[in-house]
């Protein structure tokens, strides 16, 4: 069989994954605290020099290659964590960090057995007040300070500083806690907004600040995007062109050249 159709082939796959993480982008474009994702890929020969210097397995013992498939291989994803612009929203709980850092969550996923939670981590400072006195997410997850959950008198003004503290009537009554990590490869994403460590990840001192009555807004560039969604479809129909040939070929040599 002609390899060049597997080549085309994969090609294709690889754009498409591609322009599902673009749309993905594009879709959250207006989605507070997000940060856009970006694709990566291995080419054939890439991927045959890492095999042949594998040194998972033991040495001097002849093994075959496996199925020669000279086209591309889909890579990892990646998560672009660059800060995002702040618009101004005037309201006292809505909050943006500057610098490295993320707001920690008392995550509890809906459905779960004995509302059983896990801590998370977000940019999104979109946070309100419940009758009760909690802030909480807009999802209603609590946000969590010094002593764990947040608990304020909701009937007083509260003022919060660049560091996260909470006063009302002249006094700390809380301070916001802010996380940060060593490492952001050890971060996985949960849902579109949060953030949760794997093993490995190292906590270290957050450096950011806290800025009360600004939001960050998602940091995807619209033009940019469009922009690559645009070479994605270009390369898309050239590996289609390619296969179309191919196939032209096959034809050929089915039904002419085997005429007498």
């Amino acid at each position: 069989m002609l390899k060049g159709l597997y080549t085309a082939y994969t090609g294709m796959i690889n754009e498409q994954h591609r322009m599902d993480v673009l749309t993905n982008n594009l879709a959250n474009s207006t989605t507070i605290g997000y940060k856009k994702e970006g694709t990566t890929s291995q080419a054939f020969d890439d991927v045959l020099a890492y095999k042949v210097k594998d040194v998972s397995e033991a040495v001097n013992i002849p093994r075959r290659m496996g199925v020669n498939t000279p086209g591309v291989k889909i890579g990892e994803n990646y998560t672009d964590y660059s800060q995002g612009s702040f618009k101004i929203t005037d309201n006292t709980y809505d909050l943006a960090l500057g610098g490295e850092g993320f707001f920690t969550i008392e995550f509890t996923p809906k459905g779960s057995k004995n509302n059983e939670s896990r801590t998370m981590y977000t940019r999104d400072g979109q946070f309100s007040l419940t009758k009760e006195g909690y802030l909480v997410t807009k999802d209603g997850d609590f946000v969590v300070g010094s002593r764990g959950r947040i608990k304020i008198d909701p009937t007083k003004e509260s003022t919060i500083d660049s560091q996260g503290n909470i006063y009302q009537d002249g006094a700390r009554v809380d301070s916001i806690k802010i996380t940060d990590f060593k490492d952001y490869n050890y971060l996985k994403k949960y849902g579109e907004n949060l953030l949760e460590p794997v093993e490995g990840a190292t906590i270290t001192n957050a450096a950011a600040k806290v800025y009360s009555g600004y939001l960050e807004a998602s940091n995807v560039q619209i033009v940019s995007e469009m922009v690559d969604m645009i070479t994605v479809t270009r390369q898309y129909e050239a590996n289609e062109k390619v296969i179309k040939a191919y196939d032209n070929s096959l034809e050929i040599a089915a039904t002419q050249l085997g005429r007498i």
